[in-house]
């Protein structure tokens, strides 16, 4: 995405350039999630169902399981239910995740060029970016989740329209925010991971074994730039 949309070659992205790749590579998430969302939420429904104690109740026994079930009840085009939704969900989310941090970044520096910025600034911009993926979409992510759990051969509900007005009627608006507070945190905290981990990784593919071994080794210089602001 960034060779189709960089308008000269090492040219810094824009933040509506970085807009437009989110949403592109947000396009690519959704269909590669998909299939492991749906075991993911159908194994988090279960668990929370049956709260340890009706073991009879147990559908599944695993995601191996789930899959294949699922996939005996409609075939491939089973494991991609709720596809719709999550691109809802994956193309604006990260559309807003990729500009607000590209945003912020240049905000800090008060330019274009962010290349020299420090890995404080970078934690907070990817904290703060995560933050906007889900206060965008996250009606979007409860909705999926209802969709995907649904039964394949007598649905509730006949798709996202249908699933966002039960919710309303059967539990109101707040129905569409239930479990904001964990997920947020949880956003928030894996985006400053990765951030983190990039910086580490980008670090120790750019130091070359002379200068690891006159500073202390790779580990001391990583530390080094994940500390500097």
């Amino acid at each position: 995405m960034e060779t189709l949309l960089r308008s000269e070659h090492d040219a810094p992205l824009t933040v509506y350039q970085q807009v437009a790749a989110g949403a592109g590579a947000g396009f690519a998430v959704a269909i590669l999630t998909t299939p492991t969302e749906l075991i993911k939420c159908r194994l988090q429904a279960q668990s929370a169902l049956a709260d340890g104690e009706v073991t009879a109740a147990m559908k599944y026994s695993g995601p191996l399981d789930v899959a294949k079930q699922v996939w005996r009840s409609g075939g491939v085009r089973s494991l991609f239910k709720g596809l719709i939704p999550t691109m809802a969900r994956e193309v604006p989310g990260n559309a807003a995740m990729f500009g607000v941090y590209e945003a912020l970044k240049q905000h800090f520096v008060g330019g274009t060029d962010t290349s020299g910025l420090g890995c404080g600034s970078l934690i907070i911009a990817g904290g703060l970016a995560g933050g906007a993926f889900w206060a965008l979409v996250y009606p979007t992510d409860v909705i999926k989740s209802v969709i995907q759990i649904d039964d394949n051969k007598n649905p509730k509900n006949l798709g996202l329209i249908d699933a966002f007005k039960r919710i309303v009627k059967t539990e109101g608006f707040g129905g569409l925010y239930k479990g904001f507070g964990p997920a947020m945190r949880r956003r928030i905290h894996h985006d400053i991971t990765v951030v983190v981990l990039f910086l580490y990784c980008d670090s120790a593919s750019h130091t070359s074994f002379a200068e690891q071994s006159s500073s202390g080794g790779l580990m001391t210089l990583s530390v080094k730039s994940l500390i500097s602001i």
